[in-house]
């Protein structure tokens, strides 16, 4: 729940911040010379970007939740089976003993968007979030009936 808001709240300021940019964009344009045209059209394409990336991020979020509550109406869900440090932190050796067995489940049953979801997770808890990311956005991928290249 925490990282919901967390979400919410940077999503909220960027959003305002997108807007607030945007004004002073279109005030620019409003000037009218050849300068403050040019600044105002670039100064109104950085929230075009930012406001397709906080789309596309919502997005991934909102699929990777929705797999995860279908794989816990399943039972699938992985068990967090990780040993943590004495301040909570999962400890390495753990991840990596967990993180090989993910990864043999997907290299024995590559189609299956599950074992590539538990991946995901496991990456996730050996902190290698760019894996991690694209693992979650194969098993995406794999669930709405697409196929990603290696």
């Amino acid at each position: 729940m925490r990282a919901k808001i967390t979400y919410l709240v940077t999503a909220a300021v960027l959003v305002f911040y997108f807007v607030l940019v945007g004004s002073r964009g279109v005030m620019l344009i409003q000037s009218g010379t050849l300068l403050t045209v040019t600044f105002g059209v670039a100064v109104l394409i950085l929230p075009v970007i930012g406001v397709w990336f906080l789309w596309k991020n919502t997005q991934f979020v909102r699929r990777a939740n929705q797999l995860a509550a279908e794989l816990e109406a399943e039972g699938g869900l992985p068990v967090d089976e990780l040993r943590r440090t004495p301040d909570g932190r999962i400890d390495r050796d753990s991840a990596d003993e967990v993180f090989a067995r993910r990864k043999a489940e997907t290299e024995a049953a590559p189609d299956d968007w599950r074992s590539w979801f538990r991946l995901a997770v496991a990456y996730h808890d050996a902190r290698d979030t760019p894996r991690a990311r694209k693992t979650m956005q194969r098993a995406i991928a794999l669930h709405d009936g697409r196929r990603l290249p290696v």
